[in-house]
């Protein structure tokens, strides 16, 4: 039978070619955005998977609307088994000159967007995670993906609101995976580890990562390789850890690429087990 995904900002960018990979092997997919415009792309993306997805527009800083979204995919395909954080608001939208001007200081940011980087990028896949959990825990499988960001992006100058709601979710990340463990739900992250080449990135950036001023920017579609190595089966053990798409080993197999760039969530030296250990040799 086929597992059902939330992807939620997965009507563009990152997220929906994450959506687009987990339909194209095989999964039933829920993907939730913010823009109404966006549905009628995703749905003539997903060209035969059509059938297997649920597109949703929806304001995920209201906590009936998350409901909505976890209610639907239960609805729609009979279950829920993997949960993707990805829905997020970047520096475009906080600070959208930053790149001409520099960063504005912390404290010339207006409480409103304060208030609702905070409320996507982390309550919001706090508020979605407690609501699938349980779900997860009483069939004995599931997925929690969170995408974060890189340490130097969260504590760099100039980066709030954005890094500290990241690493937010970076910790909830680690502290989900420990209270979650021996559930067969794990919590992990799927990150691009470097800039990424979406709709929200500054035409500035992508101007200097085209002639090397800045790093080249990872491809929506690279997130989708460690991803679906994360909602495997051969995950099966793997909980708390954090893949960086920028780093992912094509040329190799998954496993194999999982174990030699993956590292542990959060910020601490070492994982909680090495579920790679058992196989090396």
């Amino acid at each position: 039978m086929a597992r059902t995904a939330i992807v939620t900002g997965g009507l563009r960018g990152l997220g929906r070619a994450m959506a687009l990979g987990l339909l194209g092997t095989g999964h039933n997919v829920v993907a939730v955005g913010h823009i109404a415009e966006d549905v009628a792309v995703m749905q003539g993306l997903a060209g035969d998977a059509a059938s297997r997805l649920h597109c949703m527009v929806a304001d995920l800083t209201d906590a009936a609307a998350c409901d909505a979204v976890v209610a639907a995919a239960q609805e729609r395909f009979g279950g829920l088994d993997i949960l993707v954080n990805n829905a997020g608001l970047t520096f475009t939208y906080i600070d959208p000159d930053r790149f001409l001007n520099g960063p504005r200081k912390f404290w010339t940011l207006p409480d409103e967007v304060v208030q609702n980087v905070m409320d996507i990028n982390y309550v919001a896949a706090d508020r979605l995670a407690r609501r699938v959990a349980p779900i997860m825990i009483a069939r004995g499988w599931g997925r929690i993906i969170n995408v974060t960001t890189k340490l130097t992006t969260m504590n760099m100058k100039g980066a709030v609101p954005y890094g500290p709601s990241k690493a937010a979710l970076e910790m909830a990340t680690e502290v989900w995976a420990k209270e979650i463990a021996g559930t067969g739900v794990t919590v992990n992250i799927v990150n691009p580890g470097a800039g990424a080449n979406t709709p929200g990135m500054s035409e500035v950036m992508r101007e200097w990562s085209a002639t090397g001023k800045a790093a080249k920017l990872v491809e929506p579609e690279d997130m989708v390789a460690p991803l679906l190595f994360v909602v495997s089966d051969a995950a099966n053990a793997v909980n708390g850890y954090r893949f960086d798409a920028n780093t992912w080993l094509h040329d190799v197999p998954a496993e194999e690429a999982a174990r030699r760039t993956g590292r542990p969530a959060g910020f601490e030296m070492y994982p909680l087990s090495d579920p790679f250990a058992a196989k090396e040799g």
